[in-house]
């Protein structure tokens, strides 16, 4: 008996839904994103306090992750995604009016970013969580390729507008933008009508233990070497990617760049994360888990030093929209993996403890980079993070479990 084609995903309400909120939110979050760090440097001229800025916005991956997974399992996810892009509005809402007012501190905007990274930590582990839930098993790795495609889409338009806005029409107005970007997520998720909840707990299993818990979903990627390998590679593949976009930003000033430029070239980065989600797919058709793993890291350690000596915004913007093709192929691979390999019930605490330990170096990275920057220059610091990346293409390389367990699990 053949099973029936699944329809497309264009063509399935729910699955639609999610992927719609995302991009709104995305769209909003790439305009004001690229404010923040240009905003700081307006207020302080410290690459040093625009980095701090990076940082905090991760920082509550480091120290949440894992108890919000717990939560997660346990909790509604479709009403802590909308609690979550309600609580961001709100946040972005503030600095709207602190700058319409002329009131605007650098505790304040810190204090958004932070808030804004523990909405987006309950947030992305629901949504996460929740995907398996309204797409089938087959169709993850195409779930998650448009859900690369619509964010890289949102990067490409987000930075030229945020850009835009701020050169012309103020700087209030792009975080207004990303407020009704989180608005919009919110209506389009409280409408979803697919059950996100995990399975219910068994009530013999008596009270349950955060701390507990917390060990279960560690203790089961502990105990998966392949999915333990690449959260050791992509923890120190986002060390190396938490400096990029301030690395760009200072590289780009120095080189006399505009705030319409630097947009264009963040747009640049964003066309090419959108071709790499594009194809994303096709490489995982045509390719070895391995050969995906290994061969986005050596292009992305070729592509470092490129930036170092870039002579101007176009080969600036090329390298970095090159560096931006490979995270999306990267991601489509393992993440398909991952959630394709985890229970339903531990969906929360597994991707939990990915995250904490795939971000657990991100704001070292950042703030690293102002820091870097500010004491040696951006050119000696792009070389420095390029050496990282390299010998992480190495070890993955080296890695038996990476080429040949990756080769022998995927799905053809």
């Amino acid at each position: 008996m053949t099973t029936p084609a699944l329809p497309p995903l264009w063509r399935q309400r729910e699955y639609m839904l999610l992927w719609t909120g995302q991009v709104a939110a995305t769209l909003g979050g790439s305009a004001s994103g690229i404010v923040v760090p240009l905003l700081v440097l307006a207020m302080t001229g410290s690459a040093s306090a625009a980095g701090l800025a990076s940082a905090l916005g991760i920082v509550p991956y480091i120290l949440l992750s894992l108890p919000v997974g717990v939560l997660v399992d346990r909790w509604n996810r479709q009403r802590v995604m909308v609690v979550c892009d309600i609580g961001r509005a709100l946040a972005t809402l503030s600095l709207v009016a602190a700058l319409l007012l002329d009131a605007l501190t650098l505790t304040q905007l810190y204090a958004v970013v932070v808030v804004q990274g523990i909405c987006m930590v309950f947030f992305n582990l629901a949504e996460v969580a929740a995907l398996p839930k309204v797409v089938a098993t087959a169709q993850l790795p195409q779930a998650i390729a448009q859900n690369q495609a619509g964010h890289s889409g949102a990067a490409i338009a987000g930075p030229a507008v945020g850009a835009w806005l701020l050169q012309h029409g103020g700087r209030a107005l792009p975080f207004g933008m990303d407020a009704l970007g989180h608005l919009a997520s919110a209506w389009c998720i409280w409408r979803l009508r697919t059950p996100l909840a995990a399975a219910p707990a068994d009530p013999a299993a008596g009270p349950r233990s955060l701390r507990a818990e917390m060990a279960v979903g560690l203790r089961w990627l502990w105990q998966q070497p392949l999915v333990r390998r690449i959260a050791g590679l992509t923890c120190l593949s986002n060390f190396v990617m938490a400096a990029v976009p301030l690395l760009v930003i200072v590289l780009a000033k120095a080189q006399g760049a505009t705030e319409a430029q630097i947009g264009l070239v963040f747009s640049a980065s964003g066309a090419g994360g959108l071709l790499g989600a594009l194809a994303g797919g096709w490489f995982a058709r045509r390719f070895s888990f391995g050969q995906v793993i290994v061969g986005t890291l050596v292009v992305q350690a070729a592509m470092l030093p490129l930036l170092a000596w870039a002579p101007g915004p176009l080969t600036l913007g090329m390298a970095f929209a090159v560096l931006m093709f490979c995270g999306p192929v990267y991601n489509v691979v393992q993440l398909s993996r991952r959630l394709a390999m985890i229970p339903d019930g531990l969906q929360g605490r597994v991707n939990s403890a990915f995250r904490f330990a795939a971000n657990v170096l991100y704001p070292v990275g950042a703030a690293l980079c102002g820091v870097l920057a500010e004491q040696v220059g951006p050119q000696p610091t792009a070389l420095a993070f390029a050496t990282v990346m390299a010998a992480l293409a190495l070890a993955a390389a080296s890695s038996r479990v990476v080429r040949l367990e990756g080769l022998a699990a995927t799905p053809r």
